[in-house]
């Protein structure tokens, strides 16, 4: 039997080699492909569902968490979304080839930047079977191959899609390792995956901390973090309490398990005592658990002491960290401390005050006036993604096509030779 470097240096190969045969398709060809994918995922439908029963069975034998189960759990609603987003990566624009510049020099040569792929991607990720469908779709169109090792507890989940994926791949002529779903579980796998920097151009790892973490501190191959989503709201002294307390409710109920939902509510202290407890009613009627500090305790007597750890926490759950603020700079101070650059929002009608919080919060996703689920790749226009990045090398926010791409430099001349 083969040695774990032995099967990872192989699948690496294989993607290699694959890149270089994707590099040269054209639109109308990757377009065909991702349409067929996505009418694959809808006929096969009944057997993905009959495979993601089985993860999420193991999963609830192990004892796994219910927002893990929300995030591993397929349903016909889900996998319509998947083929749609499929359908929606087709229609956007190619960005392969694009000439991002071009000017000329005294001595006539044109240059110019051309957008290309980056070539083999490696992701990472844990729980959510939809991930291998959505970036088998962004790598296809942007004409890098790609190796999906998803979490053990969604298995066979992943092997399904993937053996869908490819079959569509395969029928319409692409290479048939452009997309390769790990099929070992074993952990030692991933760590020589990670050592192979002359074959895998980019490792891309979607999870929780310590995942990611671990990925980082183990690979050679260059890597993409995305550590947490720590998403603050602020509600601001000129908001309007009823736009704010429908976006906050978005924000924190409408799917917690998420990394851009909120889990940090900011109140400015001269609408706290008007806002906050009907606010905290309605948060507390959906289910959520409020932790805070002394002045919002004294407004909502049911919420718990927030400790230190609070601030810092991703809960992907329904609690809510609460704090009032003297003002903006105290809010804005406090994301700086505490925050994960994934996503913030200010509530407020003063345009002056929502241009300074744009200014100075500096993280991925900036939003006025709007709920923290829109960090997301489909919601703002990218198609799907293949993650969000909170650190801003290479690509910072959700990462779609273009985040996938880098330019190279071309040079058109007639004869000129450097004197």
């Amino acid at each position: 039997m083969a040695s774990f470097r032995d099967h990872a240096i192989q699948l690496a190969k294989q993607a290699k080699a694959a890149s270089r045969q994707l590099a040269v398709l054209s639109s109308g060809e990757k377009n065909k492909a991702l349409y067929l994918m996505a009418q694959s995922l809808e006929a096969e439908a009944p057997f993905l569902l009959a495979e993601n029963r089985k993860d999420l069975e193991l999963a609830k034998q192990a004892q796994i968490s219910a927002a893990v189960l929300d995030r591993l759990a397929l349903t016909s609603a889900r996998i319509a979304a998947m083929a749609e987003g499929l359908r929606e990566i087709a229609r956007l624009p190619d960005p392969i080839r694009e000439i991002t510049g071009m000017w000329r020099r005294p001595n006539g040569l044109q240059v110019g930047k051309m957008r290309i792929p980056l070539g083999v991607i490696g992701l990472i990720y844990e729980a959510r079977p939809n991930v291998t469908a959505d970036a088998a779709g962004l790598c296809l169109k942007s004409c890098n191959a790609v190796i999906l090792r998803g979490g053990s507890e969604a298995h066979l989940s992943n092997q399904a899609i993937g053996k869908v994926l490819q079959s569509a791949c395969v029928e319409t002529r692409l290479p048939g390792h452009a997309i390769q779903v790990v099929q070992s579980t074993d952990r030692s796998l991933i760590h020589e995956l990670l050592q192979l920097e002359e074959y895998i151009d980019l490792i891309i790892p979607r999870g929780g901390e310590e995942l990611i973490r671990a990925v980082v501190a183990d690979s050679k191959v260059p890597v993409i973090k995305h550590y947490k989503g720590v998403c603050h709201i602020y509600v601001d002294c000129d908001a309007s309490p009823e736009m704010a307390q429908r976006i906050c409710m978005n924000a924190k109920v409408q799917r917690p398990s998420v990394c851009n939902a909120l889990e940090t509510l900011l109140i400015h202290e001269s609408v706290a005592a008007a806002f906050l407890p009907s606010m905290a009613s309605q948060l507390t009627a959906a289910g959520v658990e409020i932790r805070g500090c002394a002045q919002t305790r004294a407004l909502v007597p049911s919420a718990k002491e927030a400790t230190e750890e609070d601030w810092n926490a991703e809960y992907l759950d329904l609690i809510l960290a609460v704090r009032i603020v003297k003002n903006l700079d105290e809010a804005i101070e406090h994301i700086e401390r505490y925050g994960s650059q994934h996503t913030e929002s200010i509530i407020t009608e003063n345009y002056r005050r929502s241009g300074e919080f744009i200014d100075r919060v500096h993280s991925s996703a900036v939003m006025v006036n709007a709920s923290t689920r829109f960090n997301d790749g489909g919601e703002l226009g990218l198609g799907a993604e293949i993650g969000i990045s909170t650190s801003k090398i290479h690509a910072f926010g959700p990462m779609g096509l273009e985040g996938l791409t880098t330019t190279k430099f071309i040079v058109l001349g007639n004869g000129q030779i450097r004197e």
